[in-house]
């Protein structure tokens, strides 16, 4: 496992060393970094569902001979996820929702920071298809224990031409083990004006060992379906490491509500979440 993790770190480092040398003569040694590297497997069942299962991998390179505000990023995800800038907690695989295979594409771009606020990417998805972001960022802390982060995401694509993603996340620490999450997210495009939107709320627990527990209740639906909320559940989530501080195990049970059609009466699914993620 240690040499696993040797080997994809090792290539990164190398494919960033290869292309930020195309930029100057800078040695990538001297600022240059791989961060936030993740390579995850997850299997995901639906009740009614077919079995899926995913590979996803994300990284920033910062190269020195670029800027030092610069950074490459790289990844295969979702699609829809990664362009609009949806929050992780509400994306499909955390609702234990399959994904087909034109919906994960390998994407790579170029992006900009300034004063950890502001960032700006330009990059490429599957069969050479543009896209750009324009991301802004706070947080706050509201009163002791309570912190409260906003979130604009502005995006274009030939597809969706302009589009926007508003997120909003509020943590109350109850304990120092205990504390209280709240995230919404709502996006919206000029061709899909109804806004699809998802929150989650519950409660984590902080265990010995890096573990963790929680308990989310989570609704997601689309304004002017005729649905209200097209989808609502509950989902219990357990991480813990499984080897060393970088590689994590996750379990994911839920039991949702589903209408498809308006005025149809809910329909209840269980579904089941396996995964690995590795940090390097």
């Amino acid at each position: 496992m240690q040499a696993t993790r040797a080997a994809v770190r090792g290539t990164a480092r190398w494919l960033a060393r290869s292309v930020d040398s195309w930029f100057g003569d800078l040695r990538f040694e001297d600022g240059g970094s791989v961060r936030d590297g993740r390579l995850s497997l997850a299997l995901l069942k639906r009740e009614g569902e077919p079995l899926d299962h995913a590979v996803r991998l994300n990284a920033r390179w910062r190269l020195p001979n670029i800027e030092r505000n610069a950074y490459l990023f790289v990844g295969r995800d979702n699609e829809r996820d990664a362009v609009s800038d949806r929050p992780a907690a509400v994306s499909g695989r955390e609702r234990l929702r399959a994904e087909t295979a034109e919906e994960r594409s390998v994407f790579a771009g170029v992006g900009l920071t300034l004063r950890e606020l502001v960032d700006f990417r330009i990059g490429l998805r599957s069969r050479a298809r543009p896209f750009a972001q324009a991301r802004l960022r706070g947080a706050s802390e509201v009163w002791e224990g309570g912190v409260l982060a906003l979130s604009q995401t502005v995006f274009w694509t030939q597809q969706d031409q302009i589009g926007s993603t508003s997120a909003a996340s509020l943590e109350h620490a109850l304990t120092p083990r205990v504390t209280l999450r709240w995230l919404a997210s709502a996006t919206l495009t000029r061709r899909a004006p109804h806004a699809h939107w998802t929150s989650v709320a519950g409660a984590w627990v902080a265990l010995p060992g890096q573990r963790v527990a929680a308990l989310e209740y989570v609704v997601d639906g689309e304004d002017d379906s005729g649905l209200g909320a097209a989808e609502i559940g509950l989902r219990l989530r357990w991480e813990q490491p499984v080897y060393r501080d970088w590689l994590h195990a996750e379990l994911l049970l839920g039991h949702f509500r589903i209408r498809s059609e308006p005025g149809a009466p809910r329909v209840g699914a269980w579904a089941l979440g396996v995964g690995l993620r590795m940090h390097f």
